[in-house]
């Protein structure tokens, strides 16, 4: 279950695209909509997250190139029609 549910959001796929090798797509579904309203998965990346901190593996001071971030034509803030 846990190997299809990482597949899913790892390919960005619809739940019923998971690969039969995975088991059904709804249990896929259903464990990982179970454990995002218990606190399973912010438990499993806060301790993921402590454990790279205390590696050294994270990089506080990263930054974030603003031709990422796209902002939508709309937010540019020009008033309508003039």
């Amino acid at each position: 279950m846990i190997n299809g549910i990482l597949w899913r959001i790892d390919n960005g796929a619809k739940w019923d695209q998971i690969p039969d090798r995975y088991g059904p797509a709804k249990t896929c579904y259903d464990r990982f909509a179970r454990w995002e309203q218990d606190g399973t998965w912010a438990r499993i990346e806060k301790q993921l997250q402590a454990d790279a901190d205390a590696a050294g593996d994270l990089d506080w001071q990263a930054q974030v190139d603003s031709t990422v971030v796209r902002a939508h034509q709309h937010a540019a803030g020009a008033c309508k029609g003039g």
